[in-house]
């Protein structure tokens, strides 16, 4: 997936409230509410009764459909008002902006500001008053905004662009990486040997999940108590979420503080094991409001393995502008999972196994 892609990035959000008055204050709030300063983008921020209720982001120009979800986004939110800002030329910003404001109407959402934002200058759409809105655009700094200053006080953070964003989530390099490799072939070599060894495959089967479902629940206990993985422990928990059931486990657990321990995993892990602890990363992000991070995790996972099915299945969610409320008291038991899933046997090994290093293959799963 490209940077500026037509993957929407809306965020359900909590944040710290801003006092926006005046189109500069907009503008400058708007990277501190999607995490970047946006380029050639679409943002439309959702208000009711004064208060944020959803911020969208879409990259430029829109893939036709692309909008489609937006209507049925502003109601189930309870939008009353909306502003949309674009950036870029008009060329490519105007058709964006007037199909979100020909939408507003059957979504039964006002359209409070229209704005287009272009090197360093911005119009409105709404107001045509030479006076207030010059037809050769207002000057802008956001950088000089009190709006900035508040929001970096209460926390919140705007990097220079989305691949800043992007490169929070890249793999570790150097010698964090070395020693993952190590450790990586460590693990894969004490899993290739117990396959060997075992005289019953269904039995290693049975061991290896069940030590992998203590692995995921050490894993989110140590990250609770302000612990981090050692590289073994990371490495072979990489291994243990191959197996389905082991990271469904992370997901009926799941919570949105635990985005720091998947993304920690989504970065050191290497990268044909990273889908699992990515896409588990997506989901604590998407819980926590913060899609734009749950976005770029779910394209790292993609990009390893295209038909990795929660990934998909997630991004579906994101395409489609879904809440993640929709999955709250949904989430399976492990009682309820095991019960789906029946008595474990060898072919649970068979994700893990194809992922495995091709150099010595272990003996084939019946």
């Amino acid at each position: 997936m490209t940077t500026d892609s037509s993957t929407p990035a809306p965020a359900f959000t909590d944040e710290p409230r801003l006092t926006l008055a005046s189109p500069s204050d907009v503008l400058a709030a708007v990277p501190y509410l999607v995490g970047f300063h946006p380029k050639t983008s679409l943002v439309v921020i959702g208000i009711d009764h004064g208060a944020t209720k959803v911020v969208a982001r879409w990259g430029l120009p829109l893939e036709p459909g692309t909008l489609d979800p937006l209507a049925p986004l502003l109601q189930r939110e309870g939008v009353t008002e909306i502003v949309i800002i674009g950036y870029g030329p008009g060329e490519v910003v105007t058709p964006a902006v007037d199909e979100v404001r020909r939408l507003a109407p059957r979504a039964g959402v006002h359209v409070g500001e229209a704005l287009r934002a272009h090197e360093g200058r911005y119009w409105s759409y709404i107001c045509d008053v030479p006076r207030c809105c010059p037809a050769e655009g207002t000057p802008y700094d956001p950088s000089t905004s009190q709006i900035a200053a508040e929001a970096t006080v209460r926390g919140l953070v705007a990097l220079p662009d989305r691949e800043a964003l992007e490169r929070t989530l890249a793999p570790v390099t150097g010698p964090v990486r070395m020693a993952m490799q190590r450790a990586t072939s460590d693990a894969i070599a004490e899993v290739r040997a117990g396959l060997t060894a075992t005289p019953d495959l269904d039995a290693y089967a049975r061991q290896f999940v069940s030590e992998g479902l203590a692995r995921v629940r050490s894993a989110v206990r140590t990250h609770a108590e302000g612990g981090r993985l050692d590289d073994a422990e990371a490495a072979r928990l990489g291994l243990d979420l191959a197996i389905i059931r082991v990271r469904d486990e992370a997901w009926t657990l799941m919570d949105a503080s635990h985005a720091s321990l998947w993304k920690d995993l989504t970065r050191r892990l290497e990268p044909r094991f990273t889908p699992p602890a990515a896409s588990l990363l997506a989901m604590a992000s998407w819980r926590g409001g913060n899609n734009v991070q749950a976005t770029i995790a779910l394209e790292r996972a993609l990009t390893v393995d295209p038909g990795y099915s929660m990934a998909n299945l997630l991004m579906h969610a994101l395409q489609n502008l879904l809440s993640p409320s929709v999955l709250r008291n949904r989430l399976p038991t492990p009682a309820e999972l095991d019960a789906a899933m029946g008595p474990v046997h060898a072919a649970w090994l068979l994700p893990l196994v194809n992922v495995l290093d091709d150099e010595a293959p272990p003996p084939p799963l019946e």
